[in-house]
């Protein structure tokens, strides 16, 4: 989950990570009084809002509303600006940046720092920038800050500060169970100060169990996906005519490939998961419902969740919510026997391989 970069140094600053002064409005109503030269930026969750209009600086009280009232409700690059960060304006002597990050490959945390900073980091030379895999087991280790700092030519007061704040940022990583922690720009100011003055940080989703203080809706999420999120669902809506439910993301991508190849467009990708649960079923067919397919696709290989436990759910959907379009189904698996009985009972045919299922609901649909 992307938090916005307020919420970034929210927690920056409470792991002792400088950052400059500042609050966040939803208003103008909100503005305080100015007492020196402030950023206004905007809070959307993605990359370039300087180029794109969404960041402006103010000096005076009358600059500082018109920055304001110029952002608040517009869009950047088709993100709706309802929030806005008033922070007070730096003065940079030479901006950096830094960010530990998941290396899949590795399976290992990778800090990254290079002496240019404020760009994005893809466009910098290779040869400009430290890499280092950090063992888990072993952690962050001052050595790594020393070698960093002496990577960026930094030396004295502002080494000091620089190797301190690695140090945080780990921890920040670690213990909010980051996938991205970055500060770009890291400033040197020419007081000699080191900030962060951007926070881009990246939790990932499987642990916001352990961390329900963060409340961040993705604007890139439609609200019926924002709604099987809250349920438990990995649901996403697409622009086809057949609603799909499967068990686990690569079964329900095969599902979806095999539509194409068939020419047969997905509607959504609605993963049911493991379970054993008929109201699980039935709330999957509500969601689903909703995006208004034309036919609906079914394709179970049973395990953990076995074919009489689903087939017991679509005959439930069916009748709770009158389900008059065209449902196909494929089980296999677990107790494929006792399921295709019950739908067979219920006037719904059952497939044991995905194919013709595939070429069934493609033909209710309307398709080839």
């Amino acid at each position: 989950m992307n938090l916005y970069e307020y919420m970034g140094k929210e927690i920056f600053s409470s792991f002792g990570i400088p950052v400059p002064s500042g609050y966040v409005i939803h208003d103008v109503a909100d503005l305080k009084p100015l007492s020196g030269s402030v950023v206004v930026k905007s809070q959307v969750l993605i990359g370039g809002r300087g180029k794109s209009g969404g960041i402006k600086f103010a000096s005076d009280e009358a600059q500082l509303k018109e920055a304001v009232t110029g952002l608040l409700g517009t869009k950047i690059r088709g993100y709706t600006v309802s929030t806005l960060l008033i922070e007070e304006k730096i003065n940079i002597a030479k901006e950096y940046y830094v960010s530990i990050s998941l290396n899949r490959t590795e399976r290992k945390p990778l800090i990254m720092a290079s002496a240019s900073g404020g760009v994005e980091i893809e466009s910098v030379d290779p040869k400009e920038i430290y890499t280092r895999i950090i063992d888990p087991l072993t952690g962050y280790s001052d050595y790594i800050g020393r070698e960093i700092v002496s990577f960026l030519g930094l030396q004295g007061e502002v080494a000091s500060q620089f190797r301190s704040l690695l140090s945080k940022l780990y921890k920040v990583f670690k213990e909010e169970d980051c996938e991205l922690a970055e500060i770009n720009p890291l400033v040197l100011t020419a007081e000699g100060k080191v900030l962060a003055a951007d926070a881009k940080v990246v939790i990932d989703s499987d642990s916001l169990y352990r961390h329900q203080k963060y409340n961040v809706t993705d604007p890139e999420k439609t609200p019926l996906e924002l709604e099987a999120q809250g349920k438990g669902y990995s649901f996403v809506e697409m622009d086809g005519l057949i609603g799909v439910i499967a068990n686990g993301a690569g079964l329900t991508m095969a599902t979806l490939d095999a539509l194409t190849l068939h020419k047969g467009n997905p509607r959504n990708f609605l993963d049911l998961g493991g379970t054993d649960s008929i109201d699980i079923v039935v709330n999957a067919f509500e969601l689903v419902l909703k995006a208004n397919p034309k036919a609906i696709l079914v394709n179970i290989f049973g395990g953990v969740t076995k074919c009489d436990t689903v087939a017991s759910g679509i005959t439930a959907a069916k009748a709770k919510f009158n389900i008059s379009r065209p449902i196909v189904v494929r089980l296999s698996g677990v107790r494929e026997e006792e399921g295709r009985e019950i739908l067979k009972n219920n006037g719904i045919q059952a497939y044991s391989e995905m194919m013709p299922a595939i070429e069934a609901v493609v033909k209710a649909a309307g398709g080839a």
